[in-house]
């Protein structure tokens, strides 16, 4: 009689969660200083100007009104007085109708002179505020050049370039005190990198050439086949213990040059990655009786491909040791979305509380024994992987699965 194969358990639904939002579409906007300064500069000309204009427009105002009464008055008979300005002096029919005319007119006239006047100062305030605020962005950015040039030096010391120096000249400000404070905190800096390059050079060669004695003398030795079974016993623990060193050893060398930006990217797939850790760790998780599933899509990232999969090794190699005794998986999935590519990599497990995951990716931090109480591990998996994830600009971030288990989630910049 034929037996269906067991479903695997269904996966309970992921936690939401976001990607890291993207930068502005019009990085031009962003309130810089120089765009503060030119507003602040435009827009105290601008106040000066309105008050100035203000008061010229009441002098002016003043003035004419003061000499603007009517200074004669028609008294005689048949008076006849035309004007191309004012027409309604010729309709008056006697002096009082032609007396008002001739205020109206005045009146009139006054205000068209004002309103004249005010036309032209406004255009005139305009163009003048254009040349101010123009005037202003160009010695705002006159002023903060210097800052500019601090600022692109420290992206190229970003990149590790840590050879570059500001070395500004010019008058001895505040400005060329920050640029030479930068550059005193650039030569420590370099010296401190050198030095670790060079310990780290040094301790790779006098950390693994004794164990790799070790580890020859120890296989020898058990090699003898007339050799008693204590001693064979007793040389299978030493081996044991001394491949734990090298793994330590190579993991503490690792975490120490991955800590640094990667300098040479070439182009890699997440999925092709994650492919090749499952392939690495499917004998344990078959041992372990874990099913390792999920969908990969193709997510393609500039890096190192080594480095890379050291993080999703790592991520995997976790998933299936920290698991369930019976019924575990692990999920790994791959995908590339809104600009950025994910590694999401989920499993069964004992529940660990979300007070404690900050602790997973500290060195040699280790939390309750169920979940480290696997004797082929170091305590410098996660730390590895966050160092790395971190040369390569991105992040990775661990969430407490519902019912036990973990969610590691690592974002990558396409």
């Amino acid at each position: 009689m034929a037996t269906t194969p067991e479903q695997p358990p269904a996966a309970p639904p992921k936690p939401t969660w976001e990607p890291k939002q993207q930068d502005p579409p019009y990085p031009w906007l962003r309130p810089t200083i120089r765009i503060r300064l030119t507003l602040l500069y435009g827009g105290m000309f601008l106040i000066a100007g309105i008050v100035l204009l203000s008061i010229i427009y009441m002098l002016a105002a003043q003035a004419l009104h003061d000499a603007g009464s009517v200074a004669f008055r028609v008294a005689g008979t048949n008076v006849q007085i035309t004007s191309d300005t004012c027409p309604q002096l010729g309709a008056a029919l006697n002096n009082d109708q032609l007396n008002d005319a001739i205020k109206a007119c005045t009146s009139a006239q006054r205000q068209h002179a004002l309103d004249s006047l005010l036309n032209r100062a406004l255009l005139a305030l305009v163009g003048l505020s254009v040349m101010a605020f123009a005037f202003g962005y160009a010695m705002a950015g006159r002023v903060l050049s210097p800052l500019g040039r601090i600022t692109r030096t420290a992206r190229r010391v970003a990149g590790t370039d840590l050879t570059r120096r500001i070395e500004l000249d010019g008058p001895d400000d505040e400005l060329k005190e920050l640029a030479d404070t930068f550059d005193d905190m650039l030569d420590r800096l370099e010296r401190a990198f050198t030095a670790q390059q060079r310990f780290v050079g040094n301790a790779s060669h006098e950390l693994r050439t004794p164990l790799a004695i070790n580890r020859t003398l120890l296989e020898v030795h058990l090699s003898d086949p007339e050799a008693p079974p204590e001693l064979h016993q007793l040389g299978k623990t030493l081996l044991a213990t001394n491949e734990r060193s090298e793994q330590l050893v190579e993991g503490l060398l690792l975490l120490a040059r991955s800590d640094n930006q990667i300098i040479e990217r070439k182009p890699v797939d997440l999925a092709e990655v994650a492919e090749r850790a499952i392939d690495q760790t499917r004998a344990e998780a078959l041992a372990r009786k874990v099913e390792i599933r999920g969908v990969r899509a193709s997510a393609g990232v500039q890096g190192n491909g080594v480095l890379l999969e050291r993080i999703a090794l790592n991520l995997v190699q976790n998933a299936v040791r920290y698991n369930v005794p019976e019924d575990g998986w692990v999920e790994v999935t791959t995908e590339a979305r809104d600009g950025q590519a994910l590694l999401v990599v989920s499993n069964t497990g004992p529940v660990v509380p979300a007070y404690e995951i900050d602790n997973l990716f500290e060195p040699f931090r280790r939390l309750r024994t169920e979940r480290t109480g696997s004797d082929k591990g170091v305590g410098l998996g996660l730390s590895i992987a966050r160092s790395v994830a971190r040369a390569h600009g991105g992040r990775i971030i661990a969430e407490p699965r519902e019912g036990g288990g973990l969610v590691m989630r690592v974002t990558l910049p396409v």
